[in-house]
């Protein structure tokens, strides 16, 4: 009888309208192969259409619910999931990356010989799981959403199943994949192990739930078992967002995957990420015996990532391993503030601000990058590719312009805002030490984006002599790269719309 009113008590909890857009991102990918069955003919331009409208659609809903009836907070689903507005905003974050992603694949895929409908679909199912992995109060609701963006992962790596370098990637990234889901689900085990001991004062049978554990941990923090769950929990999800020493994997596979897979590799998976680390650094394991070993190890990953990623893309050549080892110095950014925030409350906000920041910085140029490049394995994707970029197509060079200038911190863009606020809170943290390198890794970072942006304006590249074609871009494909271009600027210089939607 217990037993059963234990599950009648679950199943009130269930609360289904309240992951509404999860729910119609969810039957927007069920569609999708309804589609595929019903007008195969015109599936090629129908079903990238009907992806990026429905993705619309739900994010405009969703801020319009926000106006209309605010932010919803607190458990649901038998505590599965908490409701707060950071989870809000990481939802929206999720839904723009899903929507861009879906138009870089559009782009990308076109002239290909390759199925369309399940790479979408594919898409729409990893932005259902990222969203919900941004309100998880549960290592079961993390591990199963969390897996099912990594097996998304996987076969999107992959997806240019008749290019070797593409194979070699996803290959890579599934062996290094399941050595970080290891990680995470022996350290899921030793903190469940350790809640659940009987012999320890405060064990709980919900040692899975976030909050039960921190009640643990306030108790136990410096039990053995606890300790090394912990670390192998946050050893596992610093691959995810590649930080030092887990980034070994990142260049190899962001040149294989396809540019669009690249982008949401490097942006989506990075962002929910640190998402799951804010949530649990800054919740379930802040407190005070393991705060005293996780911030000055994350403190030490930062340093590291910053001038590991910026070191090593000076003198890279290809663009998508360049993204990817800036990535790295980013994440080191992110990284610093996630420490920042065990420390100062509002440091969370300036990680989100710079992870929105980072996210319409990189698609300006993802998306130029889609435009440059060509349908053989490599072709397009070196520095000298983008030789006299501005003289071909002054739209591409503007929006490419703009892209790396916001990812180098210049002002009056929206990057220099993010930059700002996370050596804002470093400085009220008293982490004066990753504020210098931060700052050292902002000069760095100079170097090889202006490098890049010096070809691309002034056609100064070892292959000058070379012709390179125009590139000519339709009015209805310049709309969304316009659009990130315009608010990568606008949000340089006003932040009170964005902020306003997040709540700050």
């Amino acid at each position: 009888m217990d037993d059963l009113q234990y599950f009648k008590d679950a199943a009130a909890s269930n609360e289904w309208s309240l992951i509404w857009p999860e729910i119609s991102v969810g039957l927007l990918a069920l569609s999708l192969l309804v589609v595929e069955m019903l007008v195969p003919k015109m599936k090629n331009r129908l079903v990238p259409m009907i992806a990026m409208i429905g993705l619309s659609v739900i994010t405009v809903t969703l801020v319009l619910s926000w106006v209309g009836m605010g932010v919803s907070y607190g458990e649901s689903f038998a505590g599965l999931l908490f409701q707060s507005g950071f989870g809000e905003s990481m939802r929206l974050f999720f839904l723009l990356g899903g929507l861009f992603i879906c138009f870089l694949g559009y782009v990308t895929l076109q002239g290909r010989a390759i199925p369309r409908v399940e790479f979408f679909h594919i898409v729409l199912v990893v932005t259902a799981a990222l969203m919900l992995l941004a309100q998880s109060n549960h290592f079961v609701m993390i591990f199963i959403t969390l897996e099912t963006v990594t097996i998304g992962f996987y076969i999107l790596v992959s997806y240019f199943r008749n290019q070797p370098i593409s194979l070699e990637a996803g290959l890579k990234y599934l062996i290094l994949g399941g050595l970080s889901t290891g990680l995470l689900l022996f350290g899921i085990a030793l903190l469940y192990g350790a809640a659940g001991n009987p012999q320890l004062a405060g064990a709980t049978a919900e040692g899975l739930n976030l909050q039960a554990l921190r009640a643990f941990l306030l108790n136990h923090g410096d039990h053995t078992l606890a300790v090394a769950g912990m670390l192998l929990v946050l050893f596992g999800i610093a691959f995810k967002v590649a930080v030092f020493p887990f980034q070994i994997w990142v260049p190899d596979v962001y040149q294989g995957a396809p540019t669009a897979v690249t982008a949401f590799l490097g942006v989506c998976s990075k962002a929910a990420g640190f998402a799951l680390m804010i949530i649990l650094v800054t919740r379930t394991f802040n407190v005070e015996t393991m705060t005293s070993i996780t911030v000055p190890l994350l403190s030490l990953m930062a340093i590291f990532s910053l001038l590991y990623g910026n070191l090593t893309a000076l003198t890279q050549q290809n663009t998508k391993r360049l993204m990817g080892l800036s990535g790295i110095s980013h994440a080191g950014f992110l990284l610093a503030g996630v420490v920042a925030a065990v420390h100062v409350d509002w440091a969370v906000w300036a990680v989100v601000f710079y992870l929105f920041s980072y996210m319409f910085s990189s698609f300006a140029v993802f998306g130029v990058m889609a435009f440059v490049e060509g349908k053989n394995p490599g072709e397009g994707e070196e520095l000298i590719d983008y030789t006299g970029l501005y003289q071909r197509s002054p739209f591409l060079g503007t929006v490419l312009g703009i892209g790396l200038g916001s990812l180098a911190g210049i002002p009056p863009l929206v990057g220099f805002i993010g930059k700002a606020l996370v050596f804002i809170a470093l400085f009220q943290a008293g982490l004066y030490v990753l504020l210098l390198v931060g700052a050292l890794s902002v000069a760095i970072s100079i170097f090889y984006y202006f490098g890049w942006m010096r070809t691309a304006f002034f056609g100064d590249g070892p292959d000058t002599e070379k012709d390179y074609p125009a590139i000519e871009v339709p009015l209805p494909k310049r709309v969304p790269l316009a659009i990130i271009a315009g608010i990568t600027v606008f949000l340089g210089f006003i932040q009170v719309p964005l902020a306003a939607v997040l709540g700050l």
